[in-house]
């Protein structure tokens, strides 16, 4: 991971138990291939396609773990990604700004990945059934609201 967000162009550095990232205004276009450890995480492949849609050129994911692993994409098209899929790849041309929307989490990882994507985007975004990501990531929305993120966990 910390690997890849170097070649996005952040900089990085590690301490014992606290890491320290800076990221540039616009990231670089990468290349991931899923793999099992220690190579990329399937599990981060959604998130960093997400923070991808708006990097400077096209990104490359090779999924090969799982498939369907690429639900999550029709939701952040409606966003305004530029993504295609095709079996195991997805192609990501970063567009200079995403807008927010109504999308639907089909998964944890997925909508995880519409949360992160909703806070770049300009405008207010939705994301629904986020009972999939709260089943995951315990205080998710209190963690972002600690590091500045403006969100609010509405009960429907």
């Amino acid at each position: 991971m910390i690997h890849k967000l170097e070649e996005c162009g952040c900089n990085i550095e590690t301490y014992k138990d606290s890491i320290y990232l800076e990221a540039p205004k616009k990231l670089k276009c990468v290349e991931i291939k899923t793999m099992p450890y220690p190579g990329f995480p399937t599990d981060m492949q959604s998130i960093f396609a997400a923070t991808l849609t708006t990097a400077k050129g096209a990104s490359l994911i090779v999924e090969n773990i799982f498939e369907n692993r690429y639900k999550y994409v029709n939701e952040l098209r409606k966003m305004g990604a530029k993504i295609t899929v095709e079996g195991k790849i997805c192609v990501i041309k970063g567009t200079r700004r995403l807008y927010g929307a109504s999308v639907d989490a089909t998964d944890l990882r997925g909508g995880a990945s519409l949360i992160l994507a909703g806070l770049n985007a300009k405008g207010k975004t939705t994301v629904n059934n986020a009972k999939y990501i709260l089943r995951g990531y315990e205080n998710f929305d209190k963690k972002l609201q600690s590091l500045g993120a403006k969100l609010e966990l509405v009960e429907i």
